[in-house]
């Protein structure tokens, strides 16, 4: 482990490693604080159950507009840079409503307020998180190719300890500290991120061959060869002015003297405006036509469909919980654990069993587990587990483990078929707009939820209808199977 880890920093940079495990780190431990907006919503503000709920929906919007960060960033460079600068706006964004809703009760205490400031704290974590990952596939691309695999398991290893550690600590920091508290510790980690930044060194040479090949993009046919075709264009042109001369030498000399000295004005005032334009005139242009291929549209209006078609009760299920089941924050955080566990036991058994299999049967069998897993939350509503002498605290955690595990064998396919489907030149931009798209079902499926709970008049202290909730749920989990058709036939775990 030494050792692998000498190299990693002998190939980037001690610096850009860590960095990296900085910000993926900083990603899994925001459970510790969104523990106590939770609770925060739900004890401070009085809200209902599907009014949080519509809040976290709010909050987590930026998330699924993360191509947009990636374009910004490629064709917007500051100062000749295109990451560093971006990071550094993207933590600040995450440093400061933390630090705002720490130091000022009246605001956190304000359910507009904290939407606002939660929406762009996470607006700040999702432009870090598509900033970091395009620096990693730059590095890899241009300097060690060999290490791809090694930094995607730190970066995911430092995020799963960074939860883990952050579902620890967030219930044991809420039985003993004040939320304004947990606010401000919280902080510190975007503050130390924002002092990393000013020790990594953005290479300038692969950002002037970005910014050299995002002009002429790969998938841009011709537009290399617009500045071509004027070239018989003023070469007409001089021919014609040659003979225009003989007639009238003195006035078409100094109008063409004149012209010349207001065009290269002009072409030095707006050629970088020019540069940036046709950037991203060609990122947005090649991103739709990639997007609207069959092979690309079909599987990933499925992956869609599958989030929006099942009704997120989550936030639901938190407050039953702490409300009905009396359950304490250190218990939910230890369950929380327990979860990234069943999430790592999934990965690992979807890689040693599953990943031979084709992507539909695999999706098949994570919807249908999915739908048996919300039979544990059906017995713990209904109590029959008492009536077995079987604790709510056992069925909360191994629900948690279980329903983990199972989404892992959603999640993989996923990521897979992504990575299959990108082609050459917009991987980055490309990868990013599915991870949004993944990220807009959950929100879209958490809208639905609220929906649900409204509909249902599932409230604080009234639950009886919740049990309707859960089954609807759980019978939702069938209709994506009936649209399997839209995942390729023969693509499997290992490649599509």
């Amino acid at each position: 482990m030494i050792k692998w880890t000498k190299q990693l920093n002998a190939a980037f940079g001690a610096s850009f490693i860590w960095l990296i495990c900085l910000i993926y780190f900083t990603q899994g431990f925001r459970s510790f604080v969104w523990t106590a907006i939770s609770y925060q919503l739900k004890d401070n503000l009085k809200l209902s159950p599907s009014a949080s709920q519509f809040v976290f929906s709010v909050a987590f919007f930026p998330w699924s507009i993360k191509p947009l960060y990636g374009i910004l960033s490629d064709c917007f460079p500051i100062k000749g840079k295109k990451r560093i600068p971006y990071l550094v706006l993207a933590t600040v964004l995450s440093l400061v409503p933390w630090l705002i809703l720490g130091l000022s009760s009246t605001l956190r205490g304000s359910t507009w307020h904290l939407t606002i400031f939660l929406t762009m704290q996470n607006l700040g974590s999702a432009m870090a998180d598509v900033v970091i990952d395009a620096m990693i596939a730059e590095a890899v691309r241009y300097d060690r190719a060999s290490f791809a695999g090694d930094l995607q398991s730190i970066s995911w290893s430092s995020m799963a300890l960074g939860g883990i550690c952050g579902s620890l600590l967030g219930g044991y920091a809420l039985s003993n500290l004040q939320i304004d508290v947990i606010f401000l510790l919280f902080s510190v980690l975007p503050c130390i991120q924002l002092l990393s930044c000013y020790f990594v060194d953005e290479n300038t040479a692969n950002i002037k061959f970005l910014s050299e090949d995002s002009i002429r993009h790969p998938l841009t046919n011709g537009s290399a060869l617009d500045e071509d075709e004027d070239i018989p264009f003023n070469k007409k042109k001089k021919s014609h002015s040659t003979t225009t001369r003989r007639k009238k030498v003195k006035t078409k000399g100094k109008t063409r003297a004149i012209n010349t000295r207001k065009s290269a004005g002009f072409e030095k005032r707006d050629s970088l405006s020019f540069k940036w334009f046709h950037s991203l005139k060609n990122a947005i242009y090649d991103l739709c036509r990639a997007f609207r291929q069959p092979m690309i549209l079909r599987p990933m209006s499925w992956f869609l469909l599958a989030h929006v078609a099942v009704p997120n009760l989550s936030t639901v299920i938190f407050y039953y919980q702490t409300e009905v089941l009396k359950l304490e924050a250190s218990f939910l955080g230890t369950a929380r654990v327990v979860g990234w566990l069943g999430l790592m036991l999934g990965t690992l058994v979807y890689n040693r069993h599953l990943k031979y299999m084709t992507l539909r049967k695999i999706l098949m069998c994570a919807h249908i587990g999915l739908a048996f897993s919300n039979l544990l939350e059906i017995v713990i509503v209904s109590r029959k587990n008492i009536a077995f002498g079987v604790s709510d605290r056992i069925v909360v955690l191994f629900g948690s483990a279980l329903a983990d595990g199972i989404n892992q064998f959603k999640f993989m396919p996923f990521l897979i078929l992504s990575g299959q489907l990108c082609p050459p030149g917009i991987e980055g931009t490309l990868f990013a707009l599915f991870m949004s798209i993944n990220n807009l079902g959950a929100t879209l499926g958490s809208f639905v939820g609220a929906g649900l709970a409204s509909i249902l008049n599932i409230d604080s202290g009234s639950f009886d209808n919740l049990l309707l909730g859960i089954i609807i749920h759980t019978l939702c989990n069938f209709i994506p199977v009936a649209f399997l058709f839209l995942i390729p036939k023969e693509a499997t775990g290992l490649s599509a």
